[in-house]
């Protein structure tokens, strides 16, 4: 018998457990990880941007959680000695069509409370980033790299000297009034709370709930820029976000080890935790062909889907993508690198919710839906939570 269980050992799930413990240190609590390694999935394959706050909706749970996350981040980290740089990035307008969005991506940041923002000129972009080109571009200093696997293991390595305990290993079977079924055997929780990822729609069935979405995985292929090559990119480049579309689009990422990804592109994943293209689930393939909205969202992106997946299969055209905002960029310049995948939540009306997706029934809490930026906002999303169940 433990006070709290929380199912998942991502960030946002180990993040929960240090604040929990933290606001009562008499407290046990318990986390459960079905895999043998913490931070597995999105959180080990993170593209590692601390994001600023610049895209999200005022006043959405998205918006208001990264502003307060950023800075919380940024504290664990000095206190707890997590390297983490602030290197800025651009957003690059490359036609005279974009520069009205970038303005207006300019005005939502200010709306947010994001500091460091201020539109350049296509000379001072090449003062900034030689080798980008746009006619205008947007700077936001504030954004940085950190590796969100090393905070997340330091996360554990704190809640764990405060006295909390993980179990690796422990895939949940079953969730039904206080005990929680799973492969190493029985546990009792006076409250649950789940953070399960590409996961957590099936975690909320299993205790009863019946969501409103369908979690789909997304998954994102990069390259990345050969040693020799990476003199292109000096910080981070962004194209201008096209609001139609839930993702940002092909872009160019510095990380923690030196190394400059590119990419990533985002296709529909024929497995929820699929890493490869050849990976496929038949179990998330008829949940999807069986939910309404996945014929919705298909009538309405399409087009999109067509484009995302030719950039998979085609170098060539992935490139192409990237030119726009480096045009130096050859193929011959990157080599593959690792893939991530994405939860999104789907409703059933065919839209991807774009907001941070938390409910409480009972003594459960679930955390339904943690797109972008999760990973940058898991200590103030901790908080909310931790609030929700108190």
């Amino acid at each position: 018998m433990v006070d709290v269980a929380i199912v998942g050992g991502g960030i946002v799930g180990l993040a929960t457990a240090r604040e929990i413990l933290c606001r009562n240190p008499r407290q046990t609590v318990l986390v459960l990880e079905k895999e043998l390694a913490l931070a597995a999935h999105q959180t080990g394959h993170n593209s590692g941007v601390i994001h600023s706050g610049l895209y999200y909706r005022p006043g959405s749970l998205r918006a208001r959680n990264c502003r307060r996350g950023v800075a919380k981040l940024i504290e664990f980290c000095r206190e707890n000695e997590v390297d983490f740089e602030l290197c800025g990035k651009v957003v690059v307008a490359t036609s005279e069509e974009e520069r009205p969005r970038l303005q207006g991506l300019l005005a939502r940041g200010r709306d947010n409370g994001v500091g460091g923002l201020r539109l350049v000129s296509r000379d001072e972009l090449k003062d900034i980033e030689p080798h980008a080109d746009g006619v205008e571009a947007l700077v936001s200093s504030d954004t940085g790299i950190v590796s969100f696997r090393a905070v997340a293991e330091k996360l554990a390595e704190v809640f764990q000297r405060a006295g909390g305990r993980i179990e690796t290993g422990a895939d949940v079977r079953s969730l039904e009034g206080s005990t929680l079924t799973t492969s190493m055997g029985d546990f009792h929780a006076k409250r649950v709370i789940c953070c399960a990822g590409l996961q957590a729609d099936r975690v909320a069935k299993m205790s009863g709930v019946h969501p409103s979405v369908l979690v789909l995985g997304f998954r994102g292929e990069y390259y990345r820029l050969k040693p020799e090559s990476r003199r292109l990119v000096r910080h981070m480049i962004y194209p201008v976000p096209d609001p139609r579309f839930p993702f940002l689009g092909v872009h160019f990422t510095r990380r923690m080890n030196g190394e400059i990804e590119a990419g990533p592109n985002a296709v529909l994943a024929f497995a929820r935790e699929g890493y490869r293209r050849s990976d496929v689930d038949w179990r998330d393939v008829s949940e999807m062909l069986r939910f309404s909205g996945f014929w919705r969202m298909g009538a309405k992106h399409w087009a999109m889907a067509v484009d995302e997946y030719r950039r998979s299969f085609s170098k060539r055209a992935f490139v192409r993508g990237l030119q726009r905002l480096v045009p130096e960029v050859t193929e011959a310049d990157l080599e593959p690198a690792e893939a991530g995948v994405r939860a999104m939540a789907l409703r059933r009306d065919g839209t991807l919710v774009d907001d941070f997706l938390i409910e409480r029934h009972g003594d459960v809490v679930h955390v339904l839906s943690a797109p972008s930026p999760a990973a940058t906002s898991a200590l103030a999303i901790a908080e909310s939570v931790a609030d929700l169940l108190d």
